[in-house]
């Protein structure tokens, strides 16, 4: 990028203990990630992770912008307009790509322990950059976390012309998290245009969701909502219900039946956990005791693929 540039990282809790040091992670890339961007506020949600284990552990990468409104912004047929609103001059998101593929990527999978899985977020113009980076550059991540993206931009090119870019995408396992909030105009029109795309097929192995939050969220207030729920769909992890204590359950703690003792001795992972909701779950608590669950967390999807 033609000077020196900071690359905030958090590593998993734990990532150092010696029970550890085969373990590899996930990564995820922030774009707008600078110590005084939206790395700091990612980064609680990523530790929150810490206590409520409701999502499994990341490595979380912060990219810096320092231009954004020309580093991470497709090109523009006419500059001058966007000059003017914008007070920068469009077109710099190939080369900011090209930094991360070239640069940013290599500089992490050569430090720590990563899986191969990476993912890229952001919010706004950050997130017109995620979709972009999903059209032009499919295979640069795996996973897409895309809040409300500025879809307007280029009277909505990226949704009026999204069945183009989705027919060209190489099958393969890649995922899309979309949401958006109160925006209003051609920003909403242009995420509505995407959406309809994506409803109509996506390449073999593409998995998709888009979360509306309009009704709830305004654009300053969705991305860290949106960000957790995006962690709990894509890497969410299983838990199980204990039988509680006598004060919690107003009853002595009963022996646990030979069913019971079996679903508690037995692994709980990702894939044999039972898909299920809190609203689910809520009643009939004993039955279910030491069963393998993988909660639905958040607000509900209204379209996609999907299934969480």
């Amino acid at each position: 990028m033609g000077a020196g540039r900071r690359i905030a990282v958090r590593l998993p809790t734990g990532y150092d203990a010696e029970e550890n040091a085969e373990r590899r992670y996930p990564v995820i890339y922030v774009i707008d990630g600078g110590p005084e961007q939206d790395f700091p506020h990612i980064a609680g949600i990523a530790q929150s992770g810490d206590i409520n284990w409701t999502f499994e552990p990341f490595i979380l990468v912060g990219i810096e912008t320092v231009n954004r409104r020309h580093e991470i912004v497709p090109p523009a047929t006419d500059v001058a307009a966007y000059e003017a609103e914008l007070g920068a001059s469009p077109g710099g998101s190939a080369q900011f790509r090209r930094f991360i593929a070239e640069e940013i990527k290599p500089w992490v999978e050569a430090r720590y322990r990563t899986s191969g899985r990476d993912a890229v977020m952001g919010e706004s113009l950050a997130g017109l950059f995620v979709v972009e980076t999903l059209f032009e550059a499919p295979e640069l991540f795996d996973d897409y976390i895309a809040v409300s993206p500025s879809m307007w931009w280029e009277e909505m090119k990226y949704g009026r012309e999204a069945r183009a870019y989705l027919d060209a995408i190489p099958a393969g396992d890649r995922r899309l998290y979309l949401t958006l909030a109160d925006e209003g105009y051609r920003h909403e029109e242009g995420v509505g245009l995407l959406v309809q795309a994506l409803q109509h097929g996506v390449p073999q192995g593409f998995q998709w969701q888009f979360v509306e939050q309009g009704d709830s969220e305004t654009h300053a207030s969705i991305y860290h909502g949106a960000a957790l729920d995006a962690f709990r769909a894509f890497y969410g992890y299983p838990s199980r219900i204990y039988l509680p204590g006598p004060l919690l359950s107003g009853h002595p703690v009963r022996e646990r039946t030979a069913e019971e003792q079996a679903r508690r001795d037995a692994e709980c992972t990702r894939e044999n956990a039972r898909a299920t909701t809190p609203a689910t779950t809520r009643s009939g608590m004993d039955a279910i005791a030491y069963e393998c669950l993988l909660y639905d967390l958040g607000p509900v999807p209204v379209a996609g693929n999907f299934e969480r």
